[in-house]
């Protein structure tokens, strides 16, 4: 951390703020009060499971309509802090409210984590942008991999607050319900998710930009189609958002899915938050790992071995029966989920030119919103029809073929887009 600027540091500590929210939200605590909220309804577990992945789907599937145009937009000056700020803040304020819902109340319960989930997913769209602001191209893979390490990290230490509490409270040790302290952990992550988002917010502002015209919307779609219209002249750029599309999006399904497939799975709900806690710890060094070997190694290269580990791991999901096998999965999962993230998103920073950086990543970010919509959709069918994840899991492996076959096909050699000849 010393050796990085005030910008690089806050940047990154975005990361640790709202990776508490991925992990207590998206993966560990909520999923199993809403799968509970659900069973207590009168839900079938496979059911519940399917109506999970169809919320994630659908909010995903929103922000990916949004991306491209208001990532063209925020390329104008001082748009960027601007539509961050606003999803950000949605993010926070409904996860706050899942927090007082009533657990009769599942559809409400799921319609307000569908809001949560477009906040976090519509702010990162431009966290992501903000990196070419803070960061020179040969620092970025280092940077995005400390910033997924620092999330991993960070993310721990509300999860042991929210586990600790939850016990206490199965124990009885103090005079709360379990309902009531899961209720508490989603409060403790919006706190820790805008605490730490300060200095974000203080400190690192955009360097990079279009200046500002008459007509800004009109003109930004008019820059957009235009981009849409060449982008496939970039063959680097176009290939790789190709292969992140399909490789990605088994990657996010099977971290939005995990909790909910370990629970139909019959391991317990203590067993999957201290496993989930696990994959935590377990992950941050890998992040960092996978940062150290792409400048020995070549980026590319380490993202052709996360996607080789997680195609090992649709195998084995396959045949997992007891806890023992989560626990070897969840580790498997930990050795590579942050890498092929981190290494992704410095993969493509440094495709793109650096003023027209949010117009890109909207594209950047619409590929992996759409791609979060096939993969929990096909689990959620699968599950659905044949009563059994195992099946829907295994499906995966075909996205992380298709998605490993496109990325050898990215040249080695990268020319870097120049922004007046894409945008006009």
């Amino acid at each position: 951390m010393k050796k990085m600027s005030k910008q690089e540091k806050s940047w990154t500590y975005y990361d640790w703020a709202n990776s508490a929210y991925s992990l207590l939200i998206t993966t560990a605590v909520f999923p199993l009060f809403f799968k509970n909220a659900a069973t207590q309804a009168g839900i079938e577990a496979s059911t519940s499971t399917a109506y999970w992945g169809y919320a994630n789907s659908l909010a995903t599937l929103l922000v990916s309509i949004c991306a491209p145009i208001l990532g063209t937009v925020a390329d104008y000056q001082g748009f960027k802090k601007k539509f961050f700020t606003f999803f950000f803040a949605l993010g926070i304020v409904f996860t706050t409210l899942l927090a007082i819902v009533p657990t009769n109340q599942w559809v409400i319960l799921l319609l307000f984590y569908m809001i949560t989930v477009i906040g976090f997913a519509g702010a990162n769209i431009f966290y992501d942008a903000f990196l070419v602001d803070v960061s020179s191209e040969e620092r970025m893979n280092k940077i995005s991999a400390r910033g997924f390490a620092m999330g991993y990290v960070g993310s721990t230490i509300p999860f042991l607050l929210s586990i600790v509490l939850i016990i206490l409270a199965q124990q009885k040790v103090i005079p709360l319900s379990v309902t009531v302290a899961s209720q508490a952990s989603f409060a403790i992550t919006a706190l820790w998710w805008g605490l730490f988002t300060i200095p974000m917010l203080k400190n690192v502002h955009q360097v990079y930009y279009i200046e500002r015209e008459p007509k800004p919307v009109t003109n930004s779609i008019k820059r957009m189609l235009q981009t849409m219209k060449h982008i496939k002249a970039y063959r680097p750029l176009f290939l790789f958002l190709l292969a992140y599309f399909f490789y990605i999006d088994g990657v996010n399904t099977i971290i939005t899915m995990s909790t909910s497939y370990g629970s139909d799975l019959g391991i317990t709900s203590t067993n999957l938050l201290i496993i989930l806690f696990a994959t935590q710890i377990v992950a941050a060094p890998f992040s960092i790992l996978y940062g150290r070997l792409a400048e020995k190694f070549k980026t590319k290269t380490m993202l052709l071995v996360g996607i080789s580990v997680y195609i090992i791991i649709c195998i084995y999901a396959y045949f997992l029966k007891t806890t023992l096998d989560f626990w070897i999965l969840a580790m498997m999962v930990a050795s590579s989920q942050g890498g092929i993230q981190a290494l992704s998103r410095a993969y493509f920073a440094r495709l793109v030119p650096r003023e027209s950086a949010n117009e890109f990543f909207g594209f950047y970010n619409i590929f992996y919103k759409f791609a979060a919509i096939l993969g929990p959709f096909l689990v959620g069918f699968t599950a659905q029809i044949t009563h059994n994840t195992n099946s829907g899991v295994f499906s995966l492996i075909i996205l992380f073929l298709i998605g490993g076959f496109i990325l050898l096909r990215v040249p080695e050699s990268i020319q870097t887009p120049q922004s007046n000849s894409i945008s006009g």
